[in-house]
């Protein structure tokens, strides 16, 4: 039974960083795609962005590009988030999810394996 375990979440000034990351308890390459996702109160899930474990097949939501950068290091079994140019409607709970198929960002389907979620504020 994998765990993701995110962590790396704060409170930061707009125009801020933060680099959030998501620690593996397997190896992220047996997984095909790994994915950040947020939730803010009263609002859907959104996909963030995502890639493959092993190409550099990479989605980032409109809301995010130029801003956020989603990279992974296998040997670590680690998954990362930097997220630059923070702005106050980024603020939500972000949660690192892993995926042994195929996946559809929007809805999260193909998305079998969820961490617990890490928390940022921007203010």
């Amino acid at each position: 039974h994998v765990q993701l375990v995110e962590s790396g979440g704060g409170s930061v000034q707009t125009g801020g960083s933060l680099l959030l990351s998501c620690a593996s308890s397997g190896y992220t390459g047996s997984f095909t795609y790994m994915a950040w996702f947020r939730q803010a109160p009263g609002k859907e899930r959104e996909g963030v962005a995502g890639r493959h474990t092993k190409v550099d097949t990479i989605y980032y939501a409109d809301s995010v590009k130029g801003r956020f950068t989603i990279s992974i290091d296998n040997a670590k079994n680690t998954l990362f988030l930097q997220m630059s140019s923070l702005k106050p409607e980024d603020s939500a709970m972000y949660y690192c999810a892993a995926s042994f198929g195929s996946v559809n960002y929007d809805s999260g389907q193909g998305f079998g394996v969820w961490g617990q979620g890490t928390q940022v504020t921007v203010s």
